[in-house]
């Protein structure tokens, strides 16, 4: 998809997708999903298989045993686990390293599993939650690649992504979410993912979903995952606010919540 004008304009680049997760998109659209073919294409760039065997591996997916291909990943994980953690790791490596930039990345792994994993228990696309998940501070990584001699004191200084994108306007005329939407919308994520991106910093602000915002199950997701990650004691109450704006009960929401939260957790531990 074309990067909107206005964001050209202002000399800001939108890194193109991998080639390897164009073919990927496409074998995930299709109807029967070919393991086989997911795992070849994988392996084809090494360094990427890599870092997918690396990452599931860790303690968060928590697998007892050590996977050593990505087939055997797809068997333990299933296609759209795999499917993320490759669309993570190709993300990260469309940017330079940069030590700044590595909480940005832990919290998107976590989120896009938490999110992914809700996703498939509320009935919501569990692949658009996931990848909303992932690509939801992606705009930072867009700026600090623009700005690296200057971004990383805004991400020091903004004690909350309100306070960034405030930061970000005044110095870019563009803030990180608009910026993380127009990747997902370049990278062909789903309409609900590039919305949930979109309205993440104001939805978490103000616990009111714009009436713009259609496809509310994501950013829904997105905001409970924040709750979980950041402001765990407020649970309850971002439960309260957010399900029925999405036509969510707000019971299966929090039992989902808790769920995926301590199976995240359990995973941890066994690792320690």
């Amino acid at each position: 998809m074309p990067v909107d004008p206005t964001l050209r304009s202002l000399d800001i680049e939108i890194p193109t997708q991998p080639e390897v997760l164009v073919k990927l998109s496409l074998l995930m659209a299709a109807e029967d999903i070919d393991l086989l073919a997911m795992s070849s294409l994988v392996e084809t760039d090494m360094a990427l298989a890599a870092a997918v065997l690396k990452a599931v591996n860790s303690s968060l997916y928590g697998l007892r045993g050590r996977v050593q291909t990505v087939h055997q990943a797809l068997t333990y994980l299933g296609m759209r686990e795999v499917a993320s953690i490759t669309f993570e790791m190709g993300l990260r490596a469309a940017f330079p390293p940069a030590a700044e930039l590595e909480p940005v990345w832990k919290r998107a792994a976590e989120r896009g599993l938490l999110m992914g994993r809700m996703g498939q228990m509320l009935g919501i696309d569990p692949w658009a939650a996931h990848s909303a998940g992932l690509f939801e501070e992606c705009g930072k990584a867009v700026l600090y690649r623009h700005a690296p001699a200057h971004y990383p004191a805004m991400l020091r200084a903004a004690a909350s992504d309100v306070e960034l994108v405030q930061l970000e306007h005044t110095a870019f005329g563009v803030s990180h979410d608009a910026l993380g939407a127009a990747l997902c919308e370049s990278w062909g994520l789903a309409p609900a993912a590039v919305a949930s991106v979109r309205h993440h910093v104001e939805v978490q602000a103000n616990m009111i979903m714009p009436e713009s915002l259609q496809r509310r199950g994501v950013s829904a997701i997105s905001t409970i995952a924040w709750a979980l990650l950041m402001h765990p004691d407020r649970l309850d109450e971002v439960a309260s606010a957010i399900a029925p704006q999405a036509s969510l009960d707000e019971a299966l929401v929090l039992r989902a919540a808790r769920r995926v939260s301590d199976q995240m957790q359990q995973a941890l531990e066994r690792d320690r």
